[in-house]
């Protein structure tokens, strides 16, 4: 059970705070204890049962968050060139629901590379890439802000920064 202050991972959401367990007012099963979740990065509060089959797992430690950036080099990208909407849509969002840093990582580098191989051909990024690709970042760099003590719009220039030390 989480302990009021954790930073978990929750659904697709990202960062969250444990901000309470209780019976919330709203909730007429006093039988069942919820936790009160706080998104880090958004303004909703949420509240799910703490024995909830939803997707929850505690915030990456620093450590795992600087050996995941060691491995960004080495983790392939995966692109699809596909033209059919639905299908690129699928595979973003099954990429977004196995809740692995990896798979982040992977659809982050995807998009770029596709988007970079776009712009030279004189083209704009699709739609359905960018929106995917924000959402990819924000669920890790959520994550690795937080594991890193850092702020959200330092981590991209971090991340570049040490691959470019890794790749030198």
């Amino acid at each position: 059970m989480y302990q009021i202050g954790d930073f978990v991972m929750y659904g697709n959401t990202g960062v969250c705070r444990v901000e309470g367990i209780g019976h919330p007012d709203a909730v007429s099963d006093n039988d069942t204890l919820y936790y009160k979740l706080s998104p880090v990065y958004d303004t909703e509060v949420i509240y799910t049962p703490v024995n909830t089959k939803a997707f929850m797992r505690p915030v990456m430690s620093k450590n795992d968050a600087e050996e995941l950036i060691d491995r960004i080099p080495s983790i392939p990208e995966n692109v699809c060139e596909s033209r059919d909407m639905k299908m690129l849509s699928e595979k973003y969002r099954a990429c977004l629901s196995t809740h692995r840093n990896d798979d982040l990582v992977r659809l982050i580098k995807s998009v770029y590379q596709k988007n970079k191989r776009s712009m030279q051909a004189g083209r704009h990024m699709g739609q359905t890439d960018q929106q995917y690709m924000k959402r990819a970042e924000k669920m890790l760099y959520g994550e690795l802000s937080i594991a890193l003590d850092m702020e959200y719009d330092q981590i991209q220039p971090y991340i570049m920064r040490r691959v470019r030390e890794l790749e030198a």
